[in-house]
C-alpha cells in the first residue's frame, strides 16, 4: 500500500534527518532505523494514552504546533503511524487563531514544545486548548528517545484502539487549512495515498536518490516544506538536515558542513540569499527548486549565474498535497516564466463558466495526489471540482505549444506573500475590530521581495482621530503580524461599484501607481 511510512518498511543504517549545529541538540544524525523506532515508540506512547474523552481512534485529530526539528517530524508520522489525522498549525498563531483551528477539526489531542505547559507567558497554543478543554501533551526528545508528556489522562491502557493497525491508502493523514475568499479558511483532508503520490512525483520529477542530500528550510505546517523539503527525499532514501528555522547568516556554513546539495525555497528566499554573502567556493549544487509563488525570470536567471546550477519552478496548491507542475532538470528543457509540465497530473484548461476546454482560462488539474474534497463545505466543492472529476484552482492560465503551463494572473483575491495565502476578509475582520475603524479593506500589492505584500484603506468612525501606525500596532495583537497591512491609508470613503461592491485590485493598482508617484501619498479619492 501507498502510505507516507512507505520510507520505513524496511529500515537501514543510512542517514536520515541531520541537525546542524544551529539546534539545540545539533549536531546529530538519526539514521532511518534510528527513525523507524522513534516513530513507533511515539506511536505506542498514543495507543497506550486514555484521555479525558477516552482513547484516540482511527480518524481523530491531533493538531500539532511545533517549530522545524525533529520533534515535529516524531510526532507527524507517529500521529500517522496510529491512523489519526495530523493539523499541524503555524506556531507563531496567537490563541485566537489555534482556538478556530482546534474547534474547526474537532482536535482530540494538541502536541506543544516541551516546557509550553509551564512557560509564563502561557504558550498561546496551550491557552486555547484549555479554554477548550482540549488535551496537551509536550513532546520532548533527548537525542535518543521521545517521550509524551500528557497534561491529562493517563497511561498504561491496554489493547488496541478501535481501527488500530497499519496506516491504509484512504486513512486520511493530513488536514490542513487553505485560505478563501470567503474569509473562512477551508479544511483540506488529504490521504496517505495522496500524500505517498506526491512523495513518488517529486522523487520522479528530479531524479532523488539516497545520494541527495536536501537542507529544509521551508516550514514543516506548510505542504512545501513537509512534501518537497521533507517526506518525499525520505522516499528515495536520501537524507533531510532540519534546522529550527531559516538563518541567511547559517545557511551556507550549514548548507555546504551538511554536505546537501539542493534545496527547495520560496521565490522570497532566493532572494534573500543572492543578496547574503557567498560561500567560496560555490558548493556544487545539483539544483534549485522555487515554489509557492511566481519566481521572476531575472531571480531565474541570477540564481543559476550565483551559484552555477539549474534552477527549476514548480506549481503547488495545498489541495494538491502541494506539487502539480514543475520544469523538468536538464538536459531537458527549462523555461523561465513557466511553471512546467504536469508531474503525474492531468491538466486541462477550463473556461470561466463552464468546464469547456479553452486556449487560455482557469487551470485545473486532476490525479491521485488531490484530495477528494473540503470538510463539510458542500459550497467550496461544487464550485472548485468539475463533474469529471477536475479540480479548479483559482488561477488563470494557458499552456504553451509544448505543454508547459504558463501562469497568467489569480481569479481569486488571496494575497500571497512569499508563499503565505493570507484571506484579506481576515485582514478586513481584524481592521474592523480596532477601535474607532468604520470601515475597512485590505488588498495585495506588488512587492520585490515577497512577491505580494498586505496594504490596507479605512474610514474612521466619526469622531476617532487613530493614526495609521497606532492601526497597525492593534491589528498585530489580533491576527499574525505577517497578515497585517504594512501600509494603512486613511480614507473619507472607500469607493465602491454601482452594486456597492469593493474592488480590491482597482484599489491595489491606483494606491501604488500613486505611491510610486509621490513620496508624500495623499490619497485622492
Amino acid at each position: 500500500m501507498a502510505t507516507l511510512l512507505k520510507p520505513f518498511t524496511q529500515p537501514s543504517s543510512s542517514p536520515a534527518l541531520l541537525l546542524p549545529a544551529s539546534a539545540s541538540l545539533g549536531p546529530l544524525s538519526l539514521s532511518y532505523s534510528n527513525l523507524t523506532h522513534l516513530i513507533h515508540s511515539l506511536r505506542d506512547q498514543l495507543d497506550k494514552w486514555e484521555g479525558p474523552n477516552g482513547p484516540l481512534n482511527q480518524g481523530d485529530v491531533v493538531s500539532i504546533s511545533l517549530g522545524n526539528g525533529i520533534e515535529f517530524a516524531l510526532s507527524f508520522l507517529g500521529v500517522g503511524a496510529h491512523r489519526c489525522i495530523a493539523a499541524p498549525l503555524n506556531p507563531s498563531y496567537n490563541s485566537t487563531e489555534v482556538s478556530f483551528y482546534l474547534q474547526d477539526c474537532s482536535t482530540s489531542l494538541l502536541l506543544v514544545p516541551s516546557s509550553a505547559l509551564t512557560s509564563s507567558p502561557l504558550h498561546p497554543a496551550v491557552q486555547a486548548a484549555r479554554e477548550l478543554n482540549v488535551p496537551v501533551a509536550e513532546v520532548r526528545f533527548d537525542g535518543k528517545e521521545v517521550v509524551l508528556e500528557f497534561e491529562s489522562g493517563r497511561m498504561g491502557r491496554g489493547g488496541n484502539v478501535v481501527g488500530s493497525g497499519e496506516p491504509r491508502e484512504d486513512d486520511v493523514a493530513l488536514v490542513l487549512h487553505t485560505s478563501g475568499t470567503t474569509g473562512r479558511p477551508k479544511a483540506v483532508p488529504l490521504s496517505h495515498l495522496n500524500l505517498a503520490t506526491t512523495m513518488k512525483n517529486i522523487v520522479n520529477t528530479y531524479s532523488l536518490t539516497p545520494k541527495d542530500r536536501t537542507f529544509l528550510v521551508m516550514p514543516l505546517f506548510h505542504v512545501h516544506g513537509l512534501l518537497a523539503g521533507f517526506l518525499a527525499p525520505l522516499l528515495s532514501g536520501g537524507s533531510v538536515v532540519i534546522p529550527p528555522k531559516f538563518s541567511a547568516g547559517s545557511f551556507w556554513d550549514e548548507f555546504v558542513g551538511s554536505g546537501a546539495n539542493w534545496y527547495t525555497a520560496v521565490p522570497t528566499i532566493h532572494q534573500i540569499l543572492l543578496r547574503t554573502p557567498k560561500p567560496n567556493p560555490i558548493p556544487t549544487i545539483r539544483f534549485i527548486r522555487s515554489c509557492s509563488s511566481a519566481l521572476a525570470p531575472a531571480t531565474f536567471a541570477e540564481l543559476e549565474k550565483v551559484f552555477k546550477a539549474p534552477v527549476v519552478e514548480a506549481y503547488a496548491m495545498t489541495e494538491a498535497a502541494h506539487q502539480m507542475t514543475s520544469n523538468p532538470l536538464p538536459p531537458l528543457t527549462r523555461k523561465p516564466g513557466t511553471v512546467g509540465l504536469g508531474q503525474g497530473v492531468s491538466i486541462r484548461i477550463l473556461s470561466l463558466t463552464s468546464d469547456e476546454q479553452v486556449s487560455e482560462g482557469e487551470v485545473a488539474i486532476k490525479g491521485a495526489n488531490v484530495t477528494k474534497g473540503y470538510i463539510n463545505n458542500d459550497k467550496a466543492n461544487q464550485e472548485s471540482f468539475t463533474k469529471d472529476g477536475y479540480f479548479r484552482t483559482g488561477d488563470r492560465g494557458r499552456l504553451d505549444e509544448e505543454g508547459y503551463l504558463v501562469l497568467t494572473g489569480r481569479l481569486k483575491e488571496l494575497i500571497n506573500r512569499g508563499g503565505e495565502k493570507i484571506s484579506p476578509l481576515e485582514v478586513d475582520a481584524a481592521l474592523l475590530s480596532v477601535e474607532g475603524v468604520g470601515e475597512a479593506v485590505a488588498f495585495g500589492v506588488a512587492d520585490e521581495k515577497f512577491g505580494e505584500k498586505v496594504w490596507a484603506a479605512v474610514v474612521l468612525k466619526k469622531g476617532s482621530s487613530i493614526d495609521e501606525q497606532t492601526i497597525i500596532k492593534q491589528c498585530k495583537s489580533k491576527i499574525s503580524a505577517f497578515k497585517c497591512p504594512e501600509k494603512v491609508f486613511i480614507l473619507d470613503a472607500i469607493p465602491k461599484t454601482a452594486t456597492g461592491k469593493i474592488q480590491r485590485k482597482a484599489l491595489a493598482t491606483k494606491f501604488a501607481k500613486e505611491v510610486e508617484q509621490s513620496n508624500g501619498f495623499k490619497a485622492k479619492l
